[in-house]
């Protein structure tokens, strides 16, 4: 049965005897193959989990991934690897194992334009692998990103990428670049957020993104954890939550694992669409969770989040703030972004731990999304 603690919740327990199908393979072994891979830290924190009255605290810092300061980079070079693959050898193809095989492969393509919109990590990811496969790269960003964070914008043109800035919101500015690349025979859309007509790949970009829950499991199994009893997820559009719902949900994965996603309060547009049992979109507000400002789900990761998710909350600015300082005192480099997942655990316990079954010994996993 679903119910809501307080207006910044939505709760429904013993989510985890849906069922999904698993996420496909190959993107791990890309992903290895890939110049200075390596699995990013689970870094266990006793303080924060005597603090929260847990068992065992772990944060997956994914404050350099790939070279790069966010988880994004996993999603990014899997999709533009089968987006060039699909182009130069057909649907479904097998493309190259490594990125030099890709890149020979690119050459191939013709006249090819990555395109994207984003509110930060996702387009510096795509014009970095465009760069390093030797191809231009179009990134498309709010202006609010582009007044309150200009040292995004500048990484993103330091990857060589001609950079796009639109003055209006996340959403509509996916919007002005999906027009823009439909506008061109060689441009490549590569979003990270799905719409009618647009999943194939969103698809992968979550594929991608599962490498990050493989090396969980090998983390947690090597500090004597068979799997965790709680993934804590900062959701924007949801596809990390829909990888998430996917590797705890899928196939032959052990039931049990409870799964929290996080917003900030001023755009919490999965737990809106929770609430209102339909996919639906918000107006949303500045906040330091830069990455986390959207106002629509993606339609691909929703019924995931609909039917996956045990809990959704929202936190504030103050919260995440707050919670980022903390994780860095125990030497994980989290920004606002990344926090969200510290705040909105101590909201979770604080307001219906026992309904999800979380307490002394309960062994919780953080995502920490981004550095600062």
């Amino acid at each position: 049965m679903t119910r809501s603690s307080h207006a910044a919740s939505w709760l429904r327990p013993r989510a985890s005897s849906w069922r999904c199908d698993p996420a496909p393979s190959g993107a791990t072994e890309f992903h290895q193959s890939l110049p200075g891979y390596r699995p990013t830290a689970l870094v266990e924190s006793p303080a924060l989990a005597s603090e929260l009255g847990i068992g065992r605290l772990f944060v997956k810092d994914e404050s350099s991934r790939l070279g790069l300061p966010a988880f994004k980079a996993l999603g990014a070079s899997w999709a533009i690897h089968q987006a060039i693959s699909a182009r130069v050898l057909g649907p479904g193809a097998t493309g190259p194992g490594s990125l030099e095989g890709l890149r020979e492969l690119a050459s191939r393509a013709g006249e090819l334009r990555l395109v994207t919109a984003t509110d930060g990590n996702h387009g510096r990811a795509v014009a970095r692998f465009a760069r390093l496969l030797g191809l231009p790269s179009e990134v498309y960003l709010p202006e609010v990103i582009a007044r309150t964070h200009p040292a995004s914008v500048e990484a993103i043109r330091a990857e060589g990428a001609r950079v796009v800035i639109v003055a209006e919101d996340y959403d509509a500015t996916v919007a002005t670049a999906a027009r823009a690349a439909a506008g061109s025979p060689e441009a490549e859309l590569v979003q990270d957020t799905g719409w009618p007509g647009y999943e194939t790949i969103p698809a992968t970009i979550v594929a991608g993104y599962s490498t990050l829950f493989r090396e969980i499991d090998d983390q947690l199994r090597a500090a004597g954890v068979t799997t965790a009893d709680a993934v804590v997820v900062p959701v924007g559009v949801g596809s990390l939550a829909q990888a998430a719902v996917t590797h705890y949900r899928g196939g032959e994965a052990p039931e049990g694992t409870v799964l929290v996603s996080v917003e900030p309060d001023v755009a919490a547009c999965a737990l809106a669409s929770l609430r209102n049992g339909t996919l639906t979109t918000i107006p949303t507000a500045a906040t330091t969770m830069a990455g986390l400002n959207c106002g629509t789900p993606s339609s691909l990761a929703w019924p995931h989040l609909r039917d996956g998710l045990d809990c959704a909350v929202a936190v504030s600015d103050d919260q995440a703030d707050t919670a980022s300082r903390d994780l860095r005192a125990q030497g994980v480099d989290s920004g606002p972004c990344g926090a969200a997942s510290l705040a909105g655990l101590r909201a979770v316990l604080d307001g219906f731990g026992n309904d999800l079954g979380l307490g002394a010994e309960s062994h919780v996993v953080l995502l920490s999304t981004e550095g600062r």
